[in-house]
């Protein structure tokens, strides 16, 4: 007689980990709305009488479900926002919130745009999630233009209550040990941070990347309990212990 056969669950990557919908995608609106006012600082006014150039090309890498774009969309009237992401799920949920969104990957030559076409590109909550970060920065800058803006946010390593917590020997917030369940540190969400920056190893690794850094700012994370919120927007005055780093760089 045959035994039956059992068949093990199959093992989820990556892939499979961030075309789960589920998966919290994006820090909270206050950061979106201040990294939009960043750029619009930066583009200047769209125009079509020749001045400042007339419309700039956006492009919102990791678009995701195309939130982030579409809350910035409103700070960047007349100026083209293109979405692009490697999942054709967040692509299709995209659509519903931009007018352009296309398939691309931050690999040599993995986005669909000439070189030194865009004039700027929103990097947001991504180079956390990357495995290779340097060919991603190595793709962005291939897209860019000279003096083209990345505005780029991701969570701080070093944040006010990280230090705290490290102190007390607690794994800090937005660290991630596994992909299945929260182990050592406070929150209840399992976002896959592969790694994270403090303020002063940003800084670094993106100039090393052939960019100028112009601005490092601070914004708020909509994760931190009630109680502790304004103590959170006020960190954001010193970037460095801020809960989340907005870095404005521009191509060199």
């Amino acid at each position: 007689m045959t035994p039956p056969t059992t068949t093990a669950p199959p093992r989820r990557g990556l892939r499979d980990f961030y075309e789960n919908p589920a998966v919290p995608v994006a820090s909270g609106t206050p950061r979106s709305v201040r990294q939009a006012r960043m750029l619009a600082a930066a583009l200047g006014p769209a125009t079509t009488d020749g001045t400042n150039g007339g419309p700039k090309t956006v492009l919102d890498i990791g678009c995701g479900d195309g939130t982030a774009a579409a809350t910035a969309a409103p700070f960047l009237p007349g100026h083209r926002i293109v979405g692009v992401d490697w999942s054709q799920d967040a692509l299709r949920r995209a659509h519903a919130r931009l007018p352009y969104a296309v398939r691309g990957e931050l690999t040599d030559g993995g986005l669909p745009f000439a070189s030194a076409t865009a004039d700027a590109v929103l990097f947001s909550e991504v180079i956390e999630h990357l495995v290779d970060p340097d060919d991603a920065l190595d793709e962005i800058r291939r897209v860019l233009r000279p003096g083209g803006h990345l505005m780029l946010s991701t969570p701080n390593l070093a944040a006010w209550y990280n230090r705290a917590l490290l102190l007390a020997g607690v794994q800090p917030v937005f660290s991630e040990v596994s992909l299945r369940a929260i182990h050592g540190r406070p929150g209840r969400e399992v976002v896959g941070h592969l790694r994270l920056y403090t303020a002063r190893a940003l800084r670094e690794f993106v100039a090393a990347s052939g960019f100028e850094v112009v601005a490092v700012r601070g914004a708020p994370f909509h994760g931190v309990p009630r109680p502790l919120r304004g103590l959170d927007r006020l960190a954001c005055a010193l970037p460095s212990a801020a809960s989340i780093l907005l870095l404005h760089a521009r191509r060199t």
